[in-house]
């Protein structure tokens, strides 16, 4: 019976570039896609960006452009990418459609209709610079459940650990430096609670892996908290319905992109929707993800299908992350690949076949060695697979007019071929494509065994064995068309190469059952090349300076932060600029702050009067290297009840934050009390 299959890839973020990290999770799910179309299946394999968020609005003011310009570009990069990998999307989307907006205000809705959206004021990190909510991802600190340092507010990239802004150590803002501070701010939350039991239930119904099972029981047997699911305005997004302000989190409708890819795919081929997510459907849903973001679519995404009316996945399937060469990958090293420029120097071919054969159907890690990167490439695909056909097809072109012989010389030795069709095929089944790989390589070896103990070059030369030669390099021929059917799903490029020499049409699961004989084949031609110690030295070194460029690019915003998210405001008068007291302050006093992690209490002497100044410089400067230096502050600023104590004024200084703070010291001659003009 034929199987109906919908299947997605997690959507990568319209604010940057793929690579090489992202495209295990592309590859992993594109070979399974394939496999399941060569078996006969109906399998449909939709993707999309996901193009909302700050970030992306922040990029585009940089750029100078408005976000829908910035996310068309890079939606345009990511398709060339995915395509150079050949990466076999039916539909790839963007999350910022209209199909995306009504699924997310119907869920939404029928959310809040059934009791399940709740509205709070809340106490929300603030930048006092910049003055703007900060999202998540601006605010960096310490993780509060492993301690390391310089993570996101929403989740360790150390641990994997998931909490909310206000949990986190040491926090800074991303966008100035500043210590975020606390203030109201009325939010939307979807209360996650209200389906606990349901969850638990979906949680031990096998959809989910093992190890991911038990981490998400732990957030459920502790109580799952209410969800924030708004954003404050300035936000790149779809508005909350019944709001002015208030905007989706990207959270809520990023995999809701997977409902409205398929919708518009739906809509353009009459395909229909609902035989795949309405829940009553019979059809097979299965979403790839990597393990860090298994919080997402094990807890938050079931419940908001359930909350909308429709199906769950059949399988959510986590992978692991990709280290290079051992270690994380790094952009110091050049190791940090972008995917087009491995592109440039390296074949996507080898690079598909080298995943499969870590990959499995865990949450490990895998690596990417580039040497055994190398040496598998050549050893297992030049020189196992391709060799088999390239030693086998002279001596048919040229010698034997092109056309096979009428039977196989060896057809018990097939028929290991024939058989091992149902494991292999259960390997791919239950990603565990690393199996599926050593499987494949083991009949390779067969087949060159075969070869090897025939010496078909040596049979030729002689009068009486000479008709042997064709047999033999039929049943080569046949061999190597029975691994590529195997390896089909993982190598579409080489498997078409094939087809065309093979001129027997398109491989399928099943082409291995039925040998090709007495059958004309084409001339045959290189298929693959083996990978060079230099491509690879070459494609890191580009590597290096593309990256070299990208980090220069993002420093040069850092430059002038304020003035993308803080414009200058409207122009002013000399009267209006009359009315800020600007004076010659001396530090007579520095000391640190008990209790705060980046302010610094300054006493400030402008003339025999002094002032009491809380200052977030702390990072840059030692309280006593202050002392007796003369600045510059604002005197006439109304003063400011902080949890530390009065603030009575702002001394000035320039920089992005963080250690690269400049406090303003006027030229030697400046007095205490001197207006600064």
């Amino acid at each position: 019976m034929t199987r109906k299959i919908l299947v997605t890839s997690a959507l990568p973020y319209a604010n940057g570039p793929i690579h090489i990290g992202h495209m295990v999770e592309y590859i992993q799910t594109d070979i399974w896609a394939r496999f399941q179309r060569h078996r006969g299946n109906s399998c449909y394999y939709v993707c999309a960006d996901d193009a909302h968020g700050t970030p992306i609005m922040l990029r585009a003011q940089q750029e100078g452009i408005e976000p829908q310009e910035l996310i068309d570009k890079v939606n345009q990069e990511h398709q060339a990418d995915f395509a150079g990998f050949n990466i076999s999307f039916d539909n790839y989307y963007t999350t910022h459609s209209e199909e995306n907006r009504t699924f997310s205000e119907a869920i939404y809705c029928a959310a809040k209709d059934a009791g399940h959206i709740a509205t709070r004021v809340i106490k929300q990190a603030y930048d006092p610079e910049a003055e703007m909510f900060l999202p998540d991802r601006f605010i960096k600190g310490d993780c509060p459940n492993c301690g390391s340092s310089d993570q996101y507010g929403d989740n360790c990239e150390v641990c994997g650990a998931t909490y909310s802004t206000t949990e986190i150590k040491n926090a800074y803002s991303v966008v100035t430096g500043a210590t975020p501070i606390e203030k109201d701010s009325e939010h939307y939350f979807f209360k996650l609670g209200d389906f606990t039991d349901f969850l638990s239930e979906w949680l031990a119904s096998g959809s989910v892996q093992k190890e991911i099972v038990n981490k998400m029981k732990e957030w459920v047997d502790d109580g799952l908290a209410d969800w924030d699911i708004s954003r404050d305005a300035p936000y790149w997004g779809f508005k909350i319905p019944g709001t002015e302000d208030k905007y989706f989190y990207v959270w809520l409708d990023a995999p809701i992109g997977y409902l409205a890819s398929f919708k518009n795919l739906c809509d353009r081929t009459g395909e229909s929707f609902d035989d795949y997510w309405a829940e009553s459907s019979d059809a097979e849903v299965y979403h790839f993800i990597g393990k860090d973001i298994a919080y997402f679519h094990t807890l938050f995404w079931p419940a908001q299908l359930k909350a909308g009316g429709y199906r769950l996945p059949t399988g959510v399937n986590c992978h692991g992350f990709l280290k290079v060469n051992g270690e994380k990958m790094s952009k110091s090293r050049g190791t940090f690949v972008q995917a087009s420029v491995f592109l440039k120097h390296l074949p996507a071919e080898q690079l598909r076949y080298y995943f499969a054969s870590k990959l499995n159907n865990t949450i490990d890690d895998i690596d990417l060695n580039l040497a055994d990167f190398q040496q598998r490439s050549n050893s297992d695909l030049v020189g196992k697979v391709v060799n088999i056909a390239s030693r086998c097809a002279g001596f048919i072109n040229k010698r034997f007019d092109n056309t096979l012989s009428a039977e196989l010389p060896d057809p018990a030795l097939y028929a290991k071929f024939a058989a091992a069709s149902e494991e292999i095929a259960e390997s791919y089944e239950t990603r565990q494509y690393s199996r599926a790989m050593r499987q494949i390589m083991a009949l390779a070896d067969l087949a060159n065994q075969y070869i090897d103990d025939n010496k078909p070059w040596v049979l030729i030369k002689d009068e009486d064995t000479f008709g042997q030669v064709q047999g033999i390099c039929t049943q080569g021929i046949n061999m190597f068309r029975a691994l590529l059917s195997y390896l089909k799903p993982v190598l579409p490029e080489l498997a078409e190469k094939s087809e065309a020499f093979l001129n027997a049409g398109e491989l399928v699961w099943d082409s291995v059952q039925t040998p090709l004989l007495n059958h004309e084949v084409t001339k045959f031609k290189p298929l693959m090349t083996r990978i060079e110690e230099t491509q690879i030295d070459a494609m890191l070194d580009e590597n290096k300076q593309v990256l070299e460029a990208i980090q220069a690019a993002a420093d040069k915003p850092a430059l002038s932060e304020h003035l993308v998210n803080d414009p200058i405001k409207p122009e002013i008068t000399y009267e209006d600029f009359d009315k800020i007291d600007l004076r010659i302050a001396l530090i007579e006093s520095a000391e640190a702050v008990k209790g705060a992690d980046k302010l610094l209490r300054l006493v400030l002497d402008i003339g025999g009067e002094k002032r009491q100044v809380f200052a977030g410089i702390k990072s840059a400067y030692e309280p006593e290297t202050l002392i007796g230096k003369q600045t510059v502050m604002v005197a006439n600023l109304a003063p400011r009840k902080m949890r530390f104590g009065m603030s009575e004024g702002m001394v000035l200084a320039a920089g992005p934050g963080g250690s690269d703070l400049f406090v303003l010291h006027p030229d030697d001659g400046a007095q205490p009390g001197m207006r600064a003009k």
